[in-house]
């Protein structure tokens, strides 16, 4: 008899078949696609026992919590975020365009340091 199954007589390919609802296992190890993790999170959500889903779909308990729990976290996101106006996204967008513009100024600095640290009579810098 095989370890997946305890049915008498099915085949471990029978096995993956006939569990839980009838839907295929995905078996020890395998990746679960989002709409089969959700399905999972909402059997449990509807009251069904963590064991009893856990042992169908071949998943751990804490597997299934961690699923539920990230579930759970971004149903809470999308209900406390607000919509954002024309005037923040102009304003994130413009903060975003003056740190890349802060960035490429601080490393062209450094890269004329560098230059003029090869130059030995080339004129000093005054700091701002």
């Amino acid at each position: 008899m095989d370890d997946q199954t305890n049915q008498v007589g099915v085949g471990p390919h029978e096995a993956e078949r006939t569990q839980g609802s009838g839907a295929v296992a995905p078996g020890r190890g395998g990746r679960m696609s989002r709409q089969r993790k959700t399905a999972a999170v909402l059997r449990q959500l509807r009251g069904e026992d963590l064991e009893t889903v856990s042992r169908e779909l071949g998943v751990t308990a804490a597997t299934l919590t961690g699923w539920r729990d990230a579930f759970l976290a971004g149903g809470e996101a999308a209900l406390t975020s607000r919509t954002a106006t024309g005037e923040e996204l102009e304003s994130e967008r413009l903060k975003a365009k003056l740190g890349a513009a802060l960035i490429e100024r601080d490393l062209l600095n450094e890269k004329i340091a560098l230059l003029e640290a090869n130059r030995p009579f080339a004129r000093k810098r005054r700091k701002p």
